[in-house]
């Protein structure tokens, strides 16, 4: 952060001396375009929240069956109808607006692109969804805080149902059509290339869901990832050296930390993270939270990611992290028994690991798009802490 601050007042004193002058801006370096490195990105962007259940919503009655050829439509077939369709409010200026005032840094927005395209085989996105993206992400941009986007649920549907080379040219078009759109955004804005689907299961020749071996697993995982980050770089501009996160296989620890992974060449220096879910995924589920058991776990998980990818140089952003714990998953033996407290232990542990830890929300969760704050004066207050911390 000294490094940074030492720019931001060279880059000022140059102004003066040349008599030039600039309006303020969000960009990720001390000029529009400007790209810091992924080490960097990840220092800056702090404790960050998804937006959920918004603009990655759809019809998804049916999708498990390889009946559902295709996303059906939603009321009148608008933007909005989407977004409020998992019982979202209209995202606004003023919840992104609340969301940095509570201490947020960074607002990841997961998207699902297929609401209003045609099933044309162009794979083509809305002009009016690309629009309604674009929107959002410019209130992060006034904001002043980090605006993350993938393919959220969108990847799921494609990888179900195409083999390998078919997913390639689809996934390699959204991208490509994504990027464009955004090249000359400037360094706050990250894309993540997909959400936890890389390796998950496919429709096999009777229509079942089928897992996949683990060997086709990780060749459609480093496949796409690869395809994801050639897309995005050959469309220039400010995406030839914009910072992207590579997503996890499952975006499961364990898989991900696997030597079987293998993060994508890239034509730009340091400007890659990857992304994984859930440093205690299995000790929620399995109702161990708070005990012994759980912080063994956390620290095993922070440890596979810190051997496999933070000492190789790699910023590890931890996509969605829990932001509340139900009383039904604590340990019978819990020593930390309240979500508050749970929290604060795992952002802590994500903070000094020099993970991204980005908290999971839906409408109403967590942080009130109504209210514009965290619900929780106690985890107001851990939220206040870190991001605090993370700003020094």
């Amino acid at each position: 952060m000294k490094k940074k601050l030492l720019s931001v007042i060279i880059g000022a004193l140059i102004l003066l001396l040349t008599g030039c002058t600039a309006e303020a801006d969000n960009s990720a370096d001390s000029g529009e375009g400007g790209f810091m490195s992924a080490w960097d990105t990840a220092n800056a962007m702090g404790i960050g929240i998804n937006l959920g259940n918004t603009m990655e919503a759809y019809n998804a009655s049916g999708c498990e069956k390889a009946s559902y050829e295709w996303i059906p439509t939603v009321g009148n077939n608008t933007p909005q109808d989407y977004e409020t369709y998992w019982g979202a409010e209209v995202t606004t200026q003023e919840i992104i607006d609340g969301m940095k005032a509570e201490g947020f840094n960074t607002v990841r927005i997961p998207v699902f692109w297929g609401n209003m395209m045609k099933n044309d085989g162009e794979w083509k996105i809305s002009d009016e969804y690309m629009a309604r993206v674009r929107e959002i992400v410019d209130y992060c941009r006034n904001a002043g805080v980090y605006a993350v986007i993938n393919i959220h649920h969108f990847d799921e549907f494609i990888i179900r149902r195409y083999p390998l080379e078919e997913c390639e040219k689809i996934i390699g078009s959204l991208w490509t059509q994504i990027a464009e759109e955004f090249k000359d955004y400037p360094g706050t804005l990250v894309f993540e290339g997909f959400n936890e689907y890389l390796g998950g299961n496919r429709f096999n020749e009777n229509g079942v869901l089928e897992e996949l071996s683990r060997q086709e697993g990780y060749e459609f995982t480093n496949t796409l990832n690869q395809t994801f980050v050639s897309a995005v770089r050959a469309t220039g501009g400010n995406n030839a050296e914009r910072v992207l996160i590579v997503s996890g296989y499952w975006t499961n620890i364990d898989m991900t930390t696997s030597d079987s992974f293998v993060m994508p060449e890239d034509t730009a220096k340091d400007k890659l993270m990857v992304s994984v879910h859930y440093v205690d995924n299995a000790m929620y589920w399995s109702n161990q939270i708070g005990g012994r058991r759980w912080l063994d776990y956390i620290n095993s998980q922070c440890a596979l990611l810190r051997s496999a990818f933070t000492d190789k140089g790699i910023p590890v952003f931890v996509g969605e992290t829990t932001a509340g714990y139900p009383a039904g998953n604590f340990a019978s033996d819990a020593i930390h028994k309240n979500s508050s407290e749970c929290l604060d232990i795992v952002l802590g542990k994500l903070s000094e690991n020099g993970f991204v830890p980005v908290l999971w929300d839906t409408n109403g969760g967590f942080y009130s798009r109504t209210e514009y704050r965290i619900i929780s004066d106690s985890d107001r207050e851990v939220i206040r802490r870190y991001s605090e911390k993370a700003a020094q």
